[in-house]
């Protein structure tokens, strides 16, 4: 699907992108809104520099992206549309980078730029060359899977996304409902002509996002999209007439366009299901190695092999479950790990009765780490966020938390959504952990910090590496310790509980993309090594198989940070200050982690080069 920019092929967010990502994740990451009120062209006029080149390249993704704008807030005269899916519409994606970038290549040289435009020129420059990479395993992703797909992404940005503040602008929505039709059928097309090719989810895959479907056609239930719509029109102050016909109009689209879409959509999953293969990993595709390669690659910015990835989740497992042990010996529990792991996953105390209380906790928590924050970092995020259980269509596929962006212009802050449809999937030991990745100091203050950079290239504020974006997320938990949280051991076994989750994400990603696990062996890894429970497991396992190689970015890119900060600390002695250390990795934005060691490492020679401080008598 066209909802994000090619990006499995670059260091922006992966084309598949999560739609349940603890992190990740995800919306659509497009370049920045064009503060002009010059009409976006695919023609772009010579440069005057560099930043021009890419403002230039910007709009032009834009005026390709109705989608894209609306994420960011832009309502215009795209506003009731849909992203061109099409095949050539991904190739003059595709020219587009890469004639901008060998525009680039060709008028300017990195030496001869300033500090800043040099970053720019870098950084554009490995998105392009990543993307040329990946290119040839552009038709390899699944376009419908319990994760990702139309199926549930059409409704999810129709509610979350367009914004409804004037009858035109219902009317957008109403545009929208009525070209879900050709669109989804667009997408189901494309779906069976990679199923033809053997490019199909395993057949577990199918229930799931038949179910997502089913549950938009039941009669009986109001249907999430025209439930939607019609709060969106009560807001407005309508007349009865007026208001009326709007939803009125809305029901006739969804009725002459969109179900029919959707129930052709159903079919064909259920012709698929009936072919699909029962492996999982992607060696069974032609050059299934290669594509792995590429994904790896891309995810995690580094040259790591999957062996390599998997012995350093190997490693990392080991380490953390010596940690576990000295909690376990610090509550006074008696037994193996295994058994301790036993207990904190079937106990009822270790979990909520309601979903108002969890959402309560998780907001007392955001709220103490918020006063806090002033105390470690010296730049802090502007927009709010907000709490949001995940709509009750897709709780039942969806992952069990991921953020949202702000939109740049204010009209949504920061959404961190919960999937609360099963609480025995929730424990309480991981709230913690969970509310600081996707919320503070996690997602929300790093990614509204780097939309909140100013003037930086579009791609930049926009823009996305998994490895540094993920990897943040996963450090802030550890950083909840360094800032005096957890207080209670169980939470802080809950905290070391996220981080083997992600350690065994390295062995058992590669277990089942590179070494042929089954499913059911790598829930059975799961099940051995950490202390989540059953559904937790089999739900992240399903999302390993169906999003190859994105789970692997969140460890490597954690360790690398946690490496740069110690080396900080190590060289810098006394005169280490977090607050700079951290405004050393935030202030660039995301950037691949080879260039994200040497931003570090400058900041270490800048400070090694300060005067030291004269102490008073």
């Amino acid at each position: 699907m066209r909802l994000r920019p090619q990006a499995l092929l670059c260091l922006t967010l992966p084309a598949f992108a999560l739609a349940g990502c603890a992190g990740t994740y995800a919306e659509p990451q497009t370049a920045a809104a064009i503060e002009t009120t010059a009409e976006p062209t695919d023609e772009p006029t010579e440069p005057s520099d560099i930043g021009t080149l890419f403002d230039e390249y910007d709009a032009a993704q834009l005026a390709s992206s109705p989608q894209g704008k609306a994420y960011r807030g832009i309502r215009d005269k795209d506003y009731g549309k849909w992203n061109d899916n099409s095949a050539e519409a991904e190739q003059l994606d595709y020219d587009r980078l890469q004639s901008t970038a060998l525009s680039m290549r060709t008028r300017y040289g990195a030496a001869e730029l300033n500090a800043e435009d040099r970053l720019s020129y870098r950084l554009f420059d490995a998105l392009a060359k990543r993307s040329e990479a990946s290119w040839p395993y552009r038709d390899y992703g699944y376009l419908f899977d319990q994760m990702n797909g139309a199926q549930s992404e059409f409704p999810a940005f129709l509610i979350n996304i367009h914004r409804v503040s004037n009858a035109d602008e219902a009317q957008a929505y109403i545009e929208r409902i009525r070209g879900i039709g050709p669109a989804l059928d667009q997408l189901t097309a494309q779906s069976g002509e990679r199923a033809a090719r053997g490019i199909m989810p395993p057949d577990w895959v199918y229930p799931y996002v038949i179910s997502d479907i089913e549950n938009l056609l039941s009669a009986d239930a109001p249907n999430p999209i025209l439930a939607d719509l019609s709060g969106k029109i009560d807001k407005l102050g309508l007349s009865d007439d007026e208001g009326g016909a709007l939803r009125g109009e809305g029901q006739l689209a969804w009725v002459d366009s969109a179900r029919p879409a959707y129930e052709r959509l159903l079919a064909e999953m259920k012709r698929q299901q009936g072919l699909a293969p029962k492996e999982d990993g992607i060696w069974r595709f032609a050059d299934g190695a290669g594509y792995y390669k590429a994904l790896l690659a891309n995810y995690t910015t580094t040259d790591l092999t999957a062996d390599q990835i998997h012995d350093i989740g190997l490693r990392e497992v080991a380490r953390i479950h010596g940690e576990m042990r000295a909690i376990m010996a610090q509550v006074g529990f008696e037994g193996t790990l295994q058994d301790f792991f036993e207990y904190t996953r079937t106990d009822a105390r270790f979990y909520y009765d309601t979903r108002e209380a969890y959402l309560a906790d998780a907001q007392a928590k955001l709220d103490a780490m918020e006063a806090k924050l002033p105390e470690f970092f010296a730049t802090l995020p502007k927009a709010p966020m907000v709490i949001k259980p995940v709509e009750a269509f897709r709780e039942q596929s969806a992952g069990k938390a991921f953020y949202q962006s702000p939109a740049p212009d204010g009209s949504r802050p920061g959404t961190y959504y919960v999937n609360l449809y099963n609480l025995r999937d929730m424990s309480k030991n991981e709230l913690e952990a969970l509310a600081y990745h996707e919320g503070l100091p996690g997602h929300h203050l790093q990614r509204t910090i780097q939309t909140e950079l100013g003037d930086v290239p579009p791609f930049r504020r926009f823009g996305g590496v998994t490895a540094y974006t993920e990897g943040w997320g996963l450090y802030t938990e550890e950083l909840g310790k360094d800032m005096g949280f957890y207080t209670d051991p169980y939470s802080d076994f809950g905290r070391l509980g996220m981080e083997l989750w992600r350690a065994c994400r390295l062995v058992v990603d590669t277990g089942i993309h590179h070494k042929r696990w089954s499913r059911e062996q790598a829930i059975q890894y799961l099940a051995e090594n950490t202390p989540n429970p059953e559904g937790d497991i089999r739900k992240a396992i399903e999302r390993y198989v169906v999003y190859p190689g994105q789970a692997t970015a969140y460890m490597i890119g954690k360790l690398k940070i946690m490496e740069l900060r110690g080396k900080a600390q190590s060289e810098l002695g006394s005169r280490f200050d977090v607050k700079g250390f951290h405004d050393a990795v935030l202030l660039s934005g995301p950037v691949p982690l080879d260039i994200l060691e040497e931003n570090v490492e400058a900041w270490i020679a800048a400070e090694k080069a300060k005067p030291e401080p004269v102490m008073g008598e």
